[in-house]
């Protein structure tokens, strides 16, 4: 949007900052408001799994980006060092089905640790001020956050045998037959613009972040080091293209929404994306690059 290479590419583009994944999908899934979404795409196949006409179009982050954060001079190395402790997360979030998952990792349940459910805006304070001995939630968003004031290390849930796709753009089965191209060529452009950020150009997406926001009192020093942290969800494969699809992600995303309950009917893993949908950009809008 600040580059203006949705206007380069004729797309007449106006955005809105969500709610969390869970409303966005509801959003998309119910309304008739809005064109495409921006949220995990685990919660999106939640959606479809109960009915939402909803299929994903430019995963972006491949693996999952939840997990437990601990501070750095504590000795808990995995979940069964938890016993006992106080725990926050979220309760109806998209990371409370996976808890019991990753506490059973470490041979413990519910009842064996001290499980708080918080607002999700006050958890990285409340971590933060050590009013709790862990905190449930993205690694990326929330770990540069507290650091500074409590040194913390993760334990992501994709070590234990929880990983899914994360975040990306999906759309109304509706939307995409009524604006197919006007569709494809915007998540091109924003598959695109994440692998400009990652080639080099962290600080002028810092800048375009803060530049559409004013009001927000953003932290350019944490945004910097959000995006930093976001790099290791993005594909490690360079011959894998940002935002294209590999059917992989979504049958290991299967398998897991599987397994903790979240999706009840287990849907070929084909039914939850459009394929080729993300194309290189200098076939659909070679001016941006030029």
């Amino acid at each position: 949007m600040q580059k203006g290479w949705f206007k380069a590419a004729g797309l007449n583009v106006r955005m809105e900052d969500g709610n969390g994944s869970v409303s966005t999908v509801q959003m998309l899934g119910a309304g008739d408001h809005f064109d495409v979404g921006h949220a995990s795409l685990a919660a999106m196949m939640i959606g479809r799994d109960k009915g939402m006409p909803l299929k994903a179009i430019a995963p972006f982050m491949t693996s999952t980006d939840i997990g437990a954060l601990v501070p750095s001079d504590s000795d808990i190395e995995g979940p069964a060092q938890l016993k006992g402790k106080k725990v926050l997360y979220t309760a109806g979030s998209l990371e409370a089905p996976f808890i019991d998952f990753f506490l059973k990792a470490g041979k413990l349940n519910r009842a064996d640790v001290d499980l708080l459910s918080v607002d999700a805006s006050a958890k990285a304070a409340t971590y933060a001020v050590k009013r709790a001995d862990a905190v449930i939630s993205t690694i990326p968003f929330i770990l540069p956050s507290v650091t500074r004031q409590r040194q913390s290390r993760p334990l992501p849930f994709s070590a234990y045998g929880l990983d899914m796709v994360s975040f990306g753009l999906f759309t109304n089965e509706k939307k995409l037959e009524e604006k197919k191209e006007a569709i494809g060529k915007f998540a091109s452009i924003v598959a695109y613009g994440w692998q400009y950020i990652m080639d080099g150009h962290e600080a002028e997406a810092v800048n375009a972040i803060v530049a559409q926001r004013p009001q927000a009192r953003l932290d350019k020093g944490i945004l910097a080091e959000q995006l930093n942290a976001l790099k290791p969800y993005f594909p490690q494969n360079r011959e894998q293209q940002i935002g294209m699809v590999n059917p992989d992600d979504f049958k290991k995303s299967v398998s897991t929404l599987h397994k903790v309950g979240s999706i009840q009917h287990k849907l070929d893993p084909d039914e939850y994306y459009v394929r080729d949908l993300v194309q290189p950009i200098a076939n659909v809008a070679p001016e941006i690059v030029k």
